[in-house]
């Protein structure tokens, strides 16, 4: 049986362990610092808002600035959520699949067009999206879209970042899969229904986290297209609450903690598979 290591050499092995997780719980405690000042705001009173004396836990933590969230009928915050909601979905569901349907055509499809393709597509993603964004809203308007669930959807389905994932990942896919699939009488589309998607899980996950995490903090092109207020997403609402004339402190805390709820489940459930979906895609 081995002895533990308890000389001057296991505290010298120890030591760099050791220093790895205090960094590691520091940069935590940093990064966790925002949500702590988001939920105690959240839960203040007005008077320990504006205190000139920090206050590290409200006294009294209240709900009744959730209240008056969810009861101001100018705002309609649970209508912007449910909005959010079906948008970031339909985006995330349908960019998923037109972009890995676009992938595995660039990864395996033999054309002559394929390089040229691929090279459009990476160059799409040196263009900045301003100089876009109005052509499409022109186009978008021209279409009667403006106010409409697909105006919001259907302009950012395309992701260039999405598609050239998952050639990656599919040109490291064993082919010897897709022979054997294509011996027993499988077609193209079938192969890739039944043999490649499946075995894609951890890239899907992790595009549908950052494509799900995008479309719920967006925020310009939700503002232009949504003008009708029955449209208007999460963050649109929460912009309701900032003017030039005040600013209520209170709401737009209480606002942002129900709007980060949603996206701190989604990336706590699918944080593994957007890791292992980014390092099996071969992006360093």
């Amino acid at each position: 049986m081995s002895r533990p290591t308890t000389g001057p050499r296991g505290v010298r092995r120890r030591g760099p362990e050791v220093a790895t997780h205090g960094l590691l719980a520091v940069l935590a405690l940093v990064f966790l610092l925002p949500f702590y000042v988001v939920v105690r705001n959240a839960l203040a009173s007005p008077s320990e808002l504006v205190s000139a004396s920090w206050v590290w836990w409200p006294a009294h933590p209240s709900l009744e600035n959730l209240r008056r969230l969810f009861a101001d009928e100018n705002v309609q915050f649970a209508r912007s959520l449910a909005n959010s909601a079906v948008v970031s979905v339909l985006q995330t569901v349908l960019t998923v699949a037109i972009s890995a349907m676009a992938g595995y055509g660039l990864a395996r499809i033999p054309s002559r067009a394929s390089r040229l393709v691929l090279g459009m597509t990476v160059l799409t993603l040196m263009v900045p999206t301003t100089v876009t964004f109005v052509p499409t809203f022109v186009m978008v308007s021209s279409l009667g879209w403006i106010s409409s669930l697909r105006g919001l959807v259907v302009p950012v389905l395309f992701s260039a970042f999405a598609t050239f994932l998952f050639r990656q990942f599919f040109s490291g896919f064993p082919v010897e899969l897709e022979e054997a699939a294509a011996i027993d009488g499988a077609g193209r589309w079938r192969t890739f229904t039944r043999i490649v998607l499946p075995n894609a899980w951890g890239i899907c996950a992790a595009v549908g986290t950052i494509t799900f995490l995008n479309a719920w903090n967006a925020f310009l092109w939700p503002l232009l297209i949504g003008q009708d207020p029955a449209y208007r997403t999460v963050q649109v609402a929460l912009s309701a609450y900032t003017s030039s004339q005040r600013v209520d402190t209170a709401q737009v805390f209480m606002g942002s903690a129900v709007a980060i709820l949603p996206v701190l489940i989604v990336f706590v459930v699918l944080q593994r598979q957007l890791v292992q979906g980014v390092e099996r895609s071969g992006i360093d």
